[in-house]
């Protein structure tokens, strides 16, 4: 007979990205693109690492973009950037990107930094997954439903087509 463990809860922190932590988030951007290259077709580029052309752009002193660390038991677990400039998207918040290293995967680490991030901004945000991207279609769904005062819209086909998009009212805690 297997003893199948849940992992103990770990103490998650979210903390604000500084330009001296530029360096560990262009890393982790590694590891996050080499995970999604499995949903959308990405190119190594000719020095064997991945282009993420938008990491300048939330380390500029702007207040629409927002770039955080991820710590569970006080190590890097990864990272969330967040932005309020979509066009069209009447000022809502936006998850752009959201990883969590797998060691700290179904532990609840994504969740609770999922949740710290909302408490950062109270009000309207918006996130999309790709449908084949398992792992975010468990997370997503019940996050937006656990933070939400409200019901959650549900947009299928947001672009690109593959995907599915949700946006939520997040209340002040």
């Amino acid at each position: 007979m297997n003893d199948v463990r849940t992992p103990a809860p770990v103490e998650v922190r979210l903390t604000a990205a500084g330009s001296d932590d530029k360096p560990v988030l262009a890393n982790l951007l590694q590891l996050y693109l080499h995970d999604f290259s499995e949903f959308q077709p990405l190119e190594l580029s000719a020095h064997g690492t991945f282009d993420y052309r938008w990491l300048d752009s939330y380390f500029i002193g702007s207040d629409d973009r927002e770039a955080y660390l991820i710590t569970a038991a006080g190590r890097t677990a990864g990272f969330a950037l967040a932005r309020c400039d979509v066009e069209g998207d009447e000022g809502a918040w936006n998850i752009s990107e959201f990883f969590v290293a797998r060691r700290y995967r179904r532990r609840g680490v994504g969740r609770e930094a999922a949740r710290l991030l909302f408490q950062c901004h109270p009000g309207t945000w918006t996130l999309s997954y790709f449908h084949d991207n398992a792992p975010a279609a468990r997370l997503w769904p019940g996050v937006a439903d656990a933070e939400s005062d409200g019901p959650v819209g549900r947009g299928e086909g947001q672009p690109p087509a593959d995907s599915t998009g949700l946006r939520f009212h997040v209340p002040a805690r």
